[in-house]
């Protein structure tokens, strides 16, 4: 996420550090780094205008604190400044009425209809909502029948009505959903070009028929800058109350995400973070801002550790480390919580220090690759790693598809995981170790 924009205010950072104080010069060289970044983010040049304003006035306008170096100064002040830029703080959504009606809207391949399910999951799940999908795309050909399916997958009821009409349709799902007891209402309309004069006049006749609580535009994070002149033209019609950002999970250059707030006036209230149904994350700007200057976001990682993770299954874990019980059977399991958590890349980009590490490289084959070796194993060897000689690698090789070295590799892997965890049993017993390093709350 922002990958080239991290390592270039990283570089802008790095001007400052080691020097004995903030002063004009070094500052305006920062400066210029950081306009760049900024620039070549894709961020809308009025934008950048007014960010780079407020960030110079500000820096060197800023008395020196003593306790502080001026990169850290520097950073804070630049971090103070997205933060503001990217909204501030967290948009909710403003669900009064009963049901609530939340109306879907778009461009043509923006991920509307995805987002619309992961948006129905989130309620359910998060808010104890019973959301209703609304199939209003009459126009894509198997939007309906994909809506159907995702709908489907989550367990959310999806309303489609006679498939042809999409005024009938949002009419008659709202009332659909007053009879059912459905108190949130997703209405997926047709992606559509700002320019297109008959389709805007649909979606606003749809509007007028439901009359959202919520109007939230889904913006592809790779489109560009064209994308946010659409939502200006969206807005004049329609009155956006938000936006979801999509595929931040990319390579975009995180210009939508910087500029969006600023040129349409509307908060950034989700993105989403990968094709997964569950990959829909209410927006922080504050963290954002955090994973954008490389410093992590410790708050998020912690809240899907929670979210994520089984507490039983790792309560029972706690218990059998101390104990050094460690097996096959608990690295397997180990490794189906940590991909609960989504991919380790974007686990690690919450780390602080760890998006500015370079050299840190995530193949995230090698999880799946150790798994297939640990699933060649017998519930025995499993169970007993001792018992695995030469000819049980042999044939752990040959049923996993991987090279005996690998093999090899991996059971080195985790006798040294084994040691580490009865010396650290050892020291918490002998009381040289406030608390075990694995404790599970």
């Amino acid at each position: 996420m922002f990958e080239n924009l991290q390592e270039r205010l990283s570089e802008a950072f790095k001007l400052l550090k080691g020097k004995g104080k903030i002063n004009e010069k070094n500052v305006r060289d920062a400066l210029r780094q950081v306009k760049m970044s900024l620039l070549s983010a894709d961020v809308n040049y009025k934008v950048v205008k007014e960010f780079m304003d407020k960030v110079t006035s500000e820096a060197l306008g800023e008395k020196v604190i003593k306790s502080v170096t001026p990169d850290q100064q520097f950073v804070k002040i630049v971090n103070d400044k997205l933060t503001e830029l990217l909204g501030g703080k967290e948009h909710g959504l403003d669900l009064k009425s009963r049901p609530s009606i939340v109306l879907m809207v778009g461009l043509q391949g923006s991920g509307k209809t995805t987002v619309s399910a992961k948006l129905a999951r989130w309620l359910k799940k998060k808010n104890g909502r019973n959301p209703l999908l609304v199939a209003d795309d009459v126009h894509r050909p198997a939007a309906i029948e994909q809506l159907e399916i995702l709908g489907k997958s989550i367990d959310v009821p999806v309303f489609v009505g006679n498939r042809k009409d999409p005024y009938k349709i949002a009419k008659e799902a709202v009332n659909f959903a007053i009879t059912k007891g459905n108190d949130v209402v997703i209405i997926d309309t047709a992606g559509r070009l700002h320019i297109d004069e008959g389709m805007m006049k649909e979606v606003e006749e749809i509007a007028n028929l439901t009359k959202p609580d919520e109007v939230l535009m889904v913006l592809d994070s790779m489109a560009g800058q064209d994308v946010v002149n659409s939502a200006v033209e969206f807005d004049k019609r329609l009155t956006i109350t938000g936006f979801v950002v999509t595929k931040l999970d990319g390579d975009s250059r995180g210009g939508v995400a910087l500029s969006a707030k600023y040129v349409t006036g509307k908060p950034i209230k989700f993105v989403g973070v990968g094709e997964k149904l569950d990959q829909l994350d209410v927006f922080y700007p504050d963290r954002m801002a955090s994973r954008i200057l490389g410093m992590g976001d410790v708050v998020s990682l912690v809240e899907k550790v929670q979210e994520d993770l089984d507490k039983r299954k790792m309560k029972e874990m706690e218990k059998r480390l101390r104990k050094a019980q460690f097996t096959f059977d608990d690295f397997r399991e180990q490794l189906s919580q940590i991909k609960k958590m989504g991919s380790l890349s974007s686990v690690l980009e919450m780390i602080p220090g760890v998006p500015k590490m370079k050299d840190v490289k995530v193949d995230e084959d090698q999880l799946v690759h150790v798994e297939a070796i640990i699933n060649s194993m017998t519930k025995k060897e499993r169970s007993n790693p001792e018992i695995i000689n030469l000819s049980r690698k042999k044939r752990i090789a040959a049923g996993s598809g991987r090279s005996l070295s690998e093999v090899n590799k991996l059971m080195k892997n985790y006798d040294g995981m084994k040691k580490m965890i009865k010396q650290f049993g050892k020291l918490e017993k002998r009381g040289k170790l406030g608390k075990f390093p694995f404790q599970f709350k």
